[in-house]
């Protein structure tokens, strides 16, 4: 395991343009070693999932057994994985630009398109995760439960859901702050 843990650490490290010096350098170094860790679990809930599909094959193809929360699982696990990995992700710009800007801003606005995408980016998921923020109240409150014959509580994906916008929003938000920073010097 270590392997992976350090491959995830070290494989492909934050762009230069995530800040590293000062109040906003410090939030960003917990924010990575937080990040290290949801990437690894990540990496965990991917594996369990091959290995709940795995054995919902071998269950009901070749025992016989009746699977009915195998699928529901697998579900929450691959999703929760997408959503736990996006900070990860969005500390090494991994995640698919959308250069419309490019095109209509002149090139030597390049500082500012970058500000003005990091910027939108960060209203969105600021909003999604108010909006994630009201469903999982809204779970709690009503006793929400999944419409399956498993029937887990939905706070539970909510709560996750909830927890990864939030580290995703405060990420994009780092980046942003970062790049005001460097449009402001001049730099």
């Amino acid at each position: 395991m270590n392997g992976l843990a350090a491959e995830l650490g070290e494989a492909s490290a934050p762009p230069d343009d995530v800040p590293r010096a000062g109040l906003l350098g410090g939030v960003q170094w917990g924010l990575d070693r937080l990040n290290q860790a949801m990437a690894l679990a990540s990496a965990l809930a991917f594996i369990a999932a091959g290995m709940v599909l795995t054995w919902e094959v071998i269950g009901r193809y070749f025992l016989g057994i009746a699977s009915d929360w195998q699928d529901e699982l697998s579900v929450f696990l691959l999703v929760g994985a997408t959503f736990v990995s996006a900070a990860w992700t969005q500390a090494r710009r991994g995640h698919v630009a959308i250069d419309v800007l490019t095109h209509l801003l002149p090139p030597g606005l390049e500082r500012v398109r970058h500000l003005l995408a990091d910027a939108a980016a960060a209203a969105f998921c600021g909003y999604f995760t108010l909006k994630c923020w009201q469903m999982l109240i809204e779970a709690i409150t009503d006793g929400q439960i999944s419409d399956t014959a498993w029937g887990p509580p939905l706070w539970i994906p909510y709560g996750a859901m909830t927890a990864v916008m939030a580290l995703l929003t405060v990420q994009i938000g780092l980046q942003t702050l970062a790049g005001a920073g460097r449009v402001l010097r001049g730099a």
